[in-house]
């Protein structure tokens, strides 16, 4: 399976977490700038992005999140 881009990820969260929280929303918009995890928002590595999206979104719930946070955690592994 060929990985996804995280801006196509950062769209997908859009869609489906209808309220993101507050903490997770800036580092969902920088998601939507990156396309691999080699990049970088600014001074921030794609892997600490995400890693703070993550840490940020414990409240999106639901299979979506489930499949997509497992999808990010093996990116910054």
């Amino acid at each position: 399976m060929t990985q996804r881009a995280i801006s196509e990820i950062a769209n997908e969260i859009q869609q489906d977490w209808k309220n993101v929280n507050y903490g997770a929303k800036p580092y969902l918009e920088a998601m939507k700038e990156l396309r691999s995890v080699d990049d970088n928002f600014y001074e921030d590595s794609a892997e600490s992005v995400i890693a703070y999206f993550l840490g940020n979104a414990r409240s999106w719930k639901g299979e979506t999140a489930k499949r997509i946070k497992l999808e990010l955690n093996n990116l910054i592994k």
